[in-house]
C-alpha cells in the first residue's frame, strides 16, 4: 500500500502541473481565502479519485496483468503528449472561477469536480490503480493532487500571476514518457 501511495503521490503531483485545474485552483486563489478554496479542492479530488480507483480496481480484475502494464506504458506516454499539448482556461472558466460570490467550498468544489472527469489526472489513477493497492493509490493520488493545487493556490494568493507553464509542461511530459517508457518495457519483458 505505501508503495502505491508514493508512486500515485508523484506521479499526480507531476501531471497536476501546469493542468487546468491547477490554474483554476490559482485563479480561484486571487479571489477567495486560499483555506476554503483548498478545501473545496481536496474533497472534489477526493471524490474523484475515489471513483477513479474504483474503475482501475474493477480493470485490474479483469484484464490479464501483462496487458494491463502494456496499456498502462501507452498511457502514460499518451499522457505526456497531452501535457505538452497544454490546458488553458477559456474565458468562460476564468470568468467563471474570478466572479463567484456563492459559498466558496460550493463553487470551487463543483467547479474542481466537473473539471477533474475525464480528466488527464483522474485517467491517470486510473491506470495506477489498475496495478496497484487501491487504498494506496487513491490516498496518495489525492494528496498528490492537493499538494500540485496547494503550490498554485500559494502562487495565487501571493503573486496573483501564473507559473512559467511550458517549462512545467515540459518536465511534466518528460517524466510521463519516462514512466511510460519504464512500464512498456516492464510489460513487454513479462
Amino acid at each position: 500500500m505505501l508503495a502505491a501511495l508514493w508512486l500515485s503521490f508523484v506521479v499526480i503531483f507531476v501531471a497536476e502541473l501546469g493542468d487546468k485545474s491547477q490554474l483554476m485552483a490559482m485563479t480561484f486563489a486571487t479571489r477567495f481565502r486560499p483555506v476554503p478554496v483548498l478545501v473545496a479542492i481536496t474533497i472534489a479530488t477526493a471524490l474523484v479519485h475515489l471513483a477513479s480507483v474504483g474503475i482501475g480496481a474493477v480493470l485490474g480484475y479483469s484484464i490479464p496483468t501483462k496487458w494491463i502494464t502494456i496499456l498502462a506504458g501507452v498511457a502514460f506516454l499518451g499522457f505526456a503528449l497531452w501535457t505538452l499539448r497544454g490546458d488553458e482556461l477559456s474565458e468562460e472558466e476564468e470568468a467563471k472561477a474570478s466572479r463567484s460570490t456563492r459559498s466558496v467550498l460550493i463553487a470551487v468544489g463543483t467547479a474542481f469536480f466537473l473539471a477533474e472527469l475525464g480528466d488527464k489526472t483522474m485517467l491517470a489513477t486510473i491506470t495506477l490503480a489498475v496495478q496497484h493497492d487501491w487504498v494506496g493509490t487513491w490516498i496518495g493520488s489525492t494528496l498528490g493532487m492537493v499538494a500540485a493545487d496547494a503550490l498554485a493556490i500559494g502562487v495565487g494568493a501571493i503573486l496573483g500571476r501564473r507559473l512559467p507553464e511550458r517549462a512545467i509542461a515540459i518536465g511534466a511530459a518528460a517524466l510521463f514518457a519516462i514512466f511510460g517508457i519504464l512500464l512498456l518495457v516492464e510489460g513487454i519483458r513479462a
